[in-house]
């Protein structure tokens, strides 16, 4: 093969049990030029008329884009496209489809193609061609592998489930399988709001009790901080609210009674007099005994003659 493809005329005759191996072409292509031209009003030096026509399908047959068929029968795209949707237009667009047929065909020669030879590249050295090199796509050569051998190199999928018709079927399996859900989901619906709610409640209890303790802790240390005196006071006026409002009088008991904060700070006063005591103790200096005095070392004797020097004490 080579890299220039093959076109309708020049194609080897494809035989007619032969099926393409990607499952998605007709066994027998047909004709790109065996139809009937669209009838124009009026015949113009720059219209569509039957030569035209055909003779655009036949590069598009050659090309496979619709933007060089055009460009070689000298009209616009915009124009192409206009004439396919023309009512009368229902075996024009059937041509053009097989023309694309041809085209994909071509571009599938030329995909083989690569990946069989590769692709020549040219290797430069400081602006001069020193040699060539010949590369290989990995990728095409699976990709290929996989789309003609697909029992093979696939992916398990059935050809008949690719491309447009196999998403079709994936929708409407995903359809079928959300309503299935959806149906499970209302059925248990009920009985899972009773379980979010119950949980949610006991969540918000359990945020209410933890305020609430929090709270109790600092009105009873805020208690603990003030003064006799203001104590009674607040009990004082507690007594006058409850007879103001004809209402019993009950003290609260998350609060300490006095008898409990004088038993409390004892206890801390003794514990801070014992830290003061062991820390005196500790720091405190010790004096020598009455008849501690330092002893003098014994000089040993001298057995021989004495020499006397300037650092000698005994000078």
């Amino acid at each position: 093969m080579s890299d220039t493809p093959h076109t309708p005329a020049n194609r080897p005759a494809r035989t007619p049990g032969h099926t393409p191996a990607t499952g998605t072409l007709p066994a027998c292509l047909p004709d790109p030029l065996a139809f009937t031209p669209v009838k124009r009003a009026k015949s113009r030096s720059n219209g569509w008329n039957a030569k035209v026509q055909r003779e655009f399908i036949e590069a598009l047959a050659n090309s496979g884009s619709v933007k060089s068929a055009c460009k070689k029968v000298g009209r616009a795209t915009t124009g192409a496209y206009q004439l396919r949707r023309q009512p009368d237009a229902a075996e024009f667009a059937a041509a053009w489809e097989a023309a694309m047929t041809h085209g994909m065909l071509q571009v599938e020669d030329a995909a083989i193609d690569r990946a069989i030879n590769g692709t020549e590249e040219t290797v430069h050295y400081h602006g001069e061609l020193v040699a060539t090199r010949r590369r290989y796509n990995e990728h095409l050569v699976m990709f290929m592998l996989r789309s003609r051998l697909a029992e093979k190199y696939g992916d398990g999928t059935p050809p008949g489930e690719k491309g447009a018709v196999g998403k079709m079927q994936l929708r409407r399996l995903k359809k079928k399988w959300k309503a299935k859900w959806y149906k499970k989901w209302e059925a248990k619906l009920p009985e899972k709001r009773m379980k979010d709610a119950a949980r949610a409640r006991q969540i918000i209890d359990d945020k209410f009790e933890e305020l609430r303790q929090k709270a109790l802790t600092r009105r009873e240390y805020e208690w603990r901080a003030l003064s006799r005196e203001t104590r009674d006071a607040y009990r004082h006026y507690q007594r006058l609210r409850a007879r103001d409002l004809g209402c019993d009088y009950e003290e609260e008991s998350h609060l300490p009674s006095e008898e409990t904060i004088a038993a409390e700070q004892a206890e801390a006063a003794a514990l801070r007099r014992r830290r003061r005591n062991a820390a005196e103790e500790e720091n405190a200096i010790t004096l020598p005994p009455p008849v501690w005095r330092v002893e003098k070392e014994a000089m040993p004797e001298e057995s021989g003659p004495r020499i006397r020097t300037l650092k000698d004490e005994g000078w």
